[in-house]
């Protein structure tokens, strides 16, 4: 790793607040390049356009998707742009080349009565788990909050009788998010029952919130197989995680007339962009209705 690189990772991790797995993104998108630029003769300070192209066309013949090769483009152009202002370079050579069009991906909901089946059918369980389980879901549906949010939430992250839970996302940006008043009574009950159960088997008494079966705190893999074995139990098939969860969260609170920029501040993100891709799925559902519905759009 060269001082440059080494410089800048440091720069996101201490002063831009970036999560060591980003940070680590950021490195394998860098060490890429620095591999194919080595190979081509090129010193860091001497690449150009046509140095840059190479490389991504380089990249798309070895199947790298557009999508991956739109992230890298992006991580290396916020590097240069980084030597630029520390003054190891004169120029950016990035800002002229544009990344390949990506094909939107529009995030896919559940419809209301599938979410209202799901809490239904989860609720008839009587595991052990099951108000753990039913917590969980519950939390994800009513604060759409990330997969990791979730996992790193403490007990004291919820306040129960304000019906807020304080949520550090990414960049360690905290936010707060209130809940209806079922998802308290649920989490309220798992609290003050399951969880404590759980935690006498917990070697260090975690202050985490949602625990596994041997009373530490959950990770995300843990967190994707606790849905996938829901469907199981319940024997209800909807492609359950944690994405879809958060998907439908915001598209309700579209569909029922919420504000774009609140929806924006619910779900922790930087730019409205990332929120405006709801309206396009709120459109799909409304033309799916109409078709369905209306006497007249019917095809016979």
């Amino acid at each position: 790793m060269n001082k440059p690189e080494q410089e800048f990772l440091d720069h996101l991790l201490v002063v831009r607040n970036y999560s060591p797995r980003t940070v680590k993104s950021y490195q394998e998108d860098i060490d890429k390049f620095c591999e194919f630029i080595y190979h081509e003769g090129v010193m860091i300070d001497g690449v150009d356009v046509i140095c840059i192209r190479n490389f991504l066309t380089e990249e798309l013949n070895q199947g790298i998707s557009k999508r991956s090769c739109k992230r890298r483009l992006s991580s290396l152009k916020h590097f240069y742009k980084y030597m630029v202002n520390v003054g190891y370079i004169k120029d950016n050579p990035f800002v002229f080349v544009s990344a390949p069009k990506v094909e939107t991906k529009y995030p896919h909901a559940l419809y209301k009565d599938q979410i209202a089946e799901l809490f239904k059918r989860n609720a008839e369980r009587t595991d052990e788990l099951a108000l753990r389980d039913q917590a969980i879901l519950y939390l994800l549906y009513y604060s759409g909050i990330r997969a990791d949010e979730l996992v790193k939430l403490d007990v004291q992250s919820i306040a129960i009788k304000d019906r807020v839970v304080r949520v550090l996302g990414k960049g360690n940006k905290e936010r707060i998010i209130p809940f209806t008043a079922d998802c308290q009574k649920v989490l309220k009950a798992y609290i003050d029952r399951e969880r404590i159960v759980l935690l006498r088997k917990s070697k260090d008494m975690t202050p985490a919130l949602f625990l596994n079966a041997q009373g530490e705190r959950l990770t995300t893999r843990g967190l994707e197989y606790i849905l996938d074995a829901i469907e199981e139990k319940i024997g209800l098939f909807v492609g359950l995680h944690p994405h879809i969860l958060r998907h439908s969260f915001a598209t309700h609170l579209l569909e029922n007339g919420a504000d774009l920029r609140v929806i924006q501040e619910l779900l922790g993100h930087e730019s409205i962009n990332a929120t405006q891709v709801y309206t396009h799925v709120t459109e799909e559902a409304m033309k799916e209705t109409y078709m369905s519905a209306h006497p007249r759009a019917k095809k016979k």
